[in-house]
């Protein structure tokens, strides 16, 4: 990715010593159903992670929790060092989470959605028209959101993600709805995070991404079992 969309990293504790994601059991209740259960994780700086399974396996609740989109409802964790219940403003400031929902306001334009972003973590705004050249958007930086289609949308979803540099890059299924073009920015994205020495945990089906990875690991009945355990074609198409 173009170092025009690097920002200056967060501050805070980069002891490689401290896991990027540290988690003692945890698990997400909704309901009566458990989604994630009894979840032992350890992600150490630097590592990109692939995280598989079939649909209902709990991926994208683990990567909802350790993003504090969602808070674990029994157990314990620490994302760079901070406490997931207690420094959660400290560990949104440094971790980017990229899901099925953009999360962009769709009566701003792609520009001002990106400018926002710039304002919110204190960038420099004058990196944005080179972001959205990038992704393939110049062309369109004044229109408005609510007009682009899904992959436009996931489009622009990439540059903010990446816009800040975050420490901790969280991806779910972000190959969705995008053409080649589109998917081979994901993995560009990828690629810079790992040789920054940044640390990615990514979920998908498609696992032809798995050269991008430094580890798997397999997900199902909201559990991580060991990692060598097989996923059919069928799990992996679903």
């Amino acid at each position: 990715m173009s170092s025009v969309l690097a920002a200056s990293r967060s501050t805070g504790d980069t002891s490689t010593d401290t896991p990027a994601v540290s988690l003692t059991g945890v698990t997400r209740v909704f309901g009566v159903a458990p989604a994630i259960v009894r979840v032992d994780l350890r992600v150490d700086r630097g590592e990109v992670v692939l995280l598989r399974g079939p649909n209902g396996a709990g991926k994208s609740t683990l990567l909802r929790v350790v993003a504090t989109a969602l808070s674990p409802t029994y157990g314990a964790g620490s994302v760079l060092g901070h406490d997931l219940l207690r420094d959660r403003d400290r560990i949104r400031r440094r971790v980017e989470f990229l899901g099925h929902r953009t999360r962009l306001y769709e009566d701003l334009t792609a520009s001002e959605n990106l400018l926002f972003a710039c304002a919110l973590h204190e960038l420099d705004p004058a990196r944005v028209p080179a972001a959205l050249e990038q992704v393939g958007l110049s062309d369109v930086t004044r229109e408005r959101v609510r007009g682009f289609s899904q992959g436009m949308r996931q489009r622009l979803a990439v540059a903010r993600a990446v816009l800040r540099s975050p420490d901790i890059l969280l991806l779910d299924e972000p190959y969705a709805g995008l053409d080649t073009g589109a998917r081979d920015l994901v993995d560009e994205a990828v690629r810079a995070a790992r040789a920054d020495g940044r640390t990615v945990v990514l979920a998908t089906h498609d696992l032809t991404r798995a050269g991008l990875v430094t580890r798997t690991l397999y997900m199902d009945g909201g559990r991580i079992l060991a990692p060598d355990v097989p996923v059919d074609e069928e799990q992996a198409s679903s």
